[in-house]
């Protein structure tokens, strides 16, 4: 089967994550998307972050460095997901390379198109499994998403 590389990055603040609703997959979502060509990991999350939202964000290590100078190191992805896409004629799957990062001072997330919805959701939404709101209607977020935004909160609150 044929794999595509992803970087998906849980951007975190203050208690909360912000989630996109993803128009064609019909869900929500964190920022991320495919890696361009000789793209590494890190740059392609904090870049997907900062087309999905507007927010130019940084990293949260999740993991420290080990102690040498070379090669050099980047941090480690907090997750490494194997995920099915089913698209009609291309079915195949994203090795998605999971971060948490926070926005730099002064970012406001700001939806690049008109129709895209942005949601910060609370750690207490999360845990109560609540429906997001999409134009008036509950919209539950994936468990998979749920497990590994409440994940990323504890990333934020362990870097502080």
């Amino acid at each position: 089967m044929k794999r595509h590389f992803t970087a998906t990055a849980f951007v975190v603040q203050d208690g909360r994550t912000l989630l996109h609703w993803h128009r064609k997959l019909q869900r929500w979502l964190p920022p991320g998307g495919h890696l361009l060509e000789d793209e590494d990991p890190v740059s392609g999350a904090l870049r997907e972050v900062r087309e999905e939202t507007g927010i130019d964000a940084e990293l949260i290590a999740t993991a420290p460095p080990l102690p040498f100078d070379t090669p050099q190191q980047l941090p480690a992805p907090c997750a490494i997901l194997i995920e099915d896409i089913d698209e009609p004629g291309d079915p195949h799957q994203h090795i998605d390379l999971i971060y948490v990062c926070r926005p730099r001072p002064d970012q406001t997330a700001q939806p690049p198109n008109d129709g895209d919805v942005l949601l910060w959701v609370t750690e207490d939404q999360l845990q109560r499994n609540e429906p997001l709101r999409l134009n008036g209607r509950p919209v539950p977020v994936p468990e998979d998403v749920r497990q590994r935004a409440l994940a990323a909160l504890a990333a934020e609150r362990a870097h502080y």
